[in-house]
């Protein structure tokens, strides 16, 4: 199962604070259409059903079917530039 950086939880839940039901809110990781190498991250404000959830250190995110096989031995980390833009990145 996919795992979560320290990082990367703290940049989901400065993402989710917000978010008009933070408690169920997080980010989704899914395929990119049909093309399993291509997957896409967006908000979310609870998982669909078929979703695998991972939560760690109060930050959720949603994975896809696909997007769960793609990640399962996966950890993903997180950080910003110097103008506080935030990126993923998946090791």
């Amino acid at each position: 199962m996919l795992t979560l950086t320290a990082n990367a939880a703290q940049a989901i839940r400065s993402l989710t604070e917000g978010a008009p039901e933070p408690a169920q809110s997080g980010i989704r990781i899914a395929a990119g259409g049909e093309d399993a190498g291509s997957l896409t991250l967006s908000m979310a404000t609870a998982p669909e059903p078929a979703d695998a959830v991972v939560e760690s250190e109060g930050a959720r995110v949603y994975l896809d079917p696909v997007a769960a096989t793609v990640l399962d031995d996966k950890s993903l980390d997180a950080g910003s530039d110097d103008q506080g833009a935030v990126s993923f990145l998946v090791t």
